[in-house]
């Protein structure tokens, strides 16, 4: 089988529905392709270990889910990228593994499709099991053997007795777990299994450099030990040598499957003479009598067994430094191609300037830039006096309130006082419940033309034609709005007789389409009698109210008397 099946697409755009970014991209690592995992699903999948808001059981249950596939490809892949993720991603992943009680179930597993599934269920039980081991030791103590500090301070070398008789034996199991992989040349023939040997080979070079360690500190000490510490001591070192047999048989593997020759440590076994230095000192704490030995010559054998098993360990650190080197080459390799990709693709967008004039808001017509700047706080011109008027601060018109005098409408539109533009006038047409004020009559610019009722004492308002041409209004020589507020407002204080108690007498009440024309010359208005409640200081005085029967005068007498 090549290539994605049918199945592999299908879950992954089901994944795709669901908006789970990261059980697609574990789809995608873990499809029926009979190759390794991608290294971009890999890469993305290290990074989601190091974000805080990734659900690590999620992820982890994904991987688990797909170890239930029935193809052994897709089990051993999952297996694999579980082991990268312990390997390269955040110590999280491995913390949450450590703390399942189970993890890979595989002890049974086995594929009956075809021949090559025989062959490749014995190594996923295998696999399987090793990923249980690191789990369980890294939950024993705490921490990846593969990933402490080595050298003379490290975490190793610097253990207390008791404690370093309880961690080696585990790396013993785990290194164990490892080794019974047992894989020969001619059985890596695809790269499924090739990528799960390569992480196996990069954790046996880190276990074993952790393992030796730990040895030198043992043997270091072993000497000044108790009798039951220096049998748990042979014991370990015995262990010991057996498999450091067999991890060189492993590098022999490695080395033949095209592994560089540098990337293989060389590992230098202890002297002989120290094993039998190690059981003479055990049975003479035990009593039993042995070859005379001096101190010196225990020394020695000591001391070269250490310097042997140091130079071992030695190239066990240049292969993982070389390793680090390699790793740090192939990153910048890899910056460097996506800084030249960049740089092509700002070379093949054109050039675009960040100047003002180049801006598409100053340059399109029409445009918020294109109107030339108003001062909103000098002081305007005479000449533009008349075509502000009806836009100034004392233009009250209103939908429901009309000018008796339209003669402003004809002058040309111009800023206004606030800087902007006014609109052109519209025709509004006349509505039966609007209020026609007459403004300029409250401005003292009226004529004076009114017809008066010769019958009787009250007003009667006099409806003009609708065919009557209406008088054009002038602006007095002493013209009301001027360009100075403060004339303005003392003009507008004077026209209204805001202080001194006189009301103004020349405002029409009309109708809409009416022209009410009262007052003039010579007429003078009935007022109430002369009381502190009087009509003509309770009436406002810009709107009249024409007195068209005597309930008022009776109302105000009524307020009077009480």
């Amino acid at each position: 089988m090549s290539g994605q099946s049918l199945t592999d697409r299908i879950t992954a755009a089901q994944h795709s529905v669901t908006g789970s970014a990261v059980s697609k991209t574990v789809c995608k690592a873990t499809t029926h392709e009979i190759m390794g995992p991608k290294k971009k699903h890999l890469d993305y999948l290290i990074q989601c270990t190091n974000e805080m808001n990734v659900n690590i059981p999620q992820l982890a249950d994904s991987l688990f889910e797909r170890t239930t596939n029935s193809s052994w490809v897709v089990v051993f892949k999952s297996l694999i990228t579980t082991h990268h993720l312990m390997v390269y991603g955040n110590e999280r992943f491995i913390q949450y593994l450590a703390s399942r009680n189970t993890l890979f179930n595989l002890s049974n597993f086995l594929d009956k499709s075809g021949l090559q599934g025989y062959d490749m269920s014995t190594f996923i039980r295998r696999y399987s099991r090793y990923l249980n081991e690191k789990a369980v030791s890294y939950r024993q103590v705490a921490f990846d053997f593969t990933k402490v500090k080595r050298g003379a301070d490290g975490v190793m070398r610097t253990m207390n007795t008791e404690k370093l008789l309880k961690t080696v034996p585990i790396i013993q199991n785990q290194m164990d777990a490892l080794l019974d992989f047992n894989v020969n040349s001619n059985e890596l023939t695809n790269g499924v299994i090739n990528a799960a040997f390569m992480l196996l080979f990069k954790d046996a070079i880190r276990l074993f450099a952790a393992y030796n360690e730990g040895i030198i500190n043992l043997l270091e000490k072993y000497f000044d030990m108790k009798k039951n510490q220096c049998k748990e001591g042979l014991d370990i070192y015995k262990k010991f040598l057996t498999r450091m047999t067999r991890i060189s048989e492993f590098l022999k593997v490695a080395e033949q499957v095209g592994i560089d020759r540098g990337d293989i440590p060389d590992l230098s076994q202890a002297p002989s003479s120290l094993l039998d230095a190690l059981e003479q000192h055990l049975a003479s704490l035990e009593g039993k009598k042995i070859k005379d030995s001096t101190a010196a010559s225990r020394a020695t054998t000591l001391s070269n067994a250490v310097s042997s098993l140091a130079s071992t360990g030695l190239s066990l650190t240049k292969v993982d430094e070389r390793e680090k080197q390699a790793a740090l080459e192939e990153e910048q390799a890899r910056l460097k191609a996506l800084k030249e990709q960049r740089l092509k693709e700002l070379a093949k967008k054109p050039h675009t300037s960040l100047t003002t004039a180049a801006s598409p808001v100053s340059t399109s017509a029409g445009g918020i830039m294109t109107a030339p700047a108003i001062d909103i706080f000098s002081t305007p011109s005479s000449s533009n006096s008349t075509s502000k008027l009806p836009n100034d601060l004392l233009d009250l018109q209103q939908p429901t309130f009309h000018p008796s005098v339209h003669a402003m409408s004809a002058a040309p539109q111009g800023a206004s006082t606030w800087g902007g533009f006014s609109p052109s006038p519209v025709a509004q047409p006349h509505s039966s419940a609007g209020l026609n004020v007459d403004f300029e009559s409250v401005f003292g610019n009226k004529s004076t033309n009114v017809a008066v009722d010769s019958g009787g004492g009250l007003l009667k308002p006099t409806v003009a034609s609708q065919n009557q041409s209406l008088p054009v209004a002038k602006l007095p020589p002493n013209k009301l709005v001027s360009d100075d507020l403060d004339s303005s407002l003392a003009n507008l204080v004077g026209n209204l007789g805001i202080g001194n108690g006189t009301t103004k007498n020349d405002v029409s009440w009309s109708q809409p389409g009416e022209k009410k024309l009262t007052g003039g010359s010579n007429w003078q208005p009935k007022v109430a009698p002369t009381t502190a409640w009087s009509a003509a200081t309770m009436a406002p005085p810009v709107m009249a109210y024409p007195a068209t029967t005597p309930t008022g005068m009776i109302g105000y007498g009524i307020i009077q008397f009480m």
